[in-house]
């Protein structure tokens, strides 16, 4: 997969990933791409850990559903880290 695909993964996925979560998530498209693309990172890593391979082919739903699982757990983490400084 070319970098601009990865990178229109990640996009599509943090904003998919922000529609899953409930509550409001701070940040515009650039902290979405960029927590798509940890994301899809992420993901894949832990695909290639469970299952004996990662991100696969860009229209494959497994590099959909693991670029998509890590973008929430990324998202999750991020609402953690933002919410707490911004209370502070």
């Amino acid at each position: 997969m070319g970098i601009l695909a990865f990178l229109i993964l990640g996009l599509i996925a943090g904003a998919l990933a922000k529609a899953v979560l409930p509550g409001r998530q701070g940040g515009g498209w650039v902290i979405t791409l960029v927590l798509g693309v940890v994301g899809a990172i992420l993901g894949g890593w832990i695909g290639s850990l469970i299952f004996g391979g990662g991100l696969g082919d860009f229209f494959d739903l497994r590099t959909w559903l693991l670029a998509i699982l890590g973008s929430v757990i990324v998202l999750v983490i991020y609402g953690a880290v933002a919410g707490r400084r911004t209370r502070a």
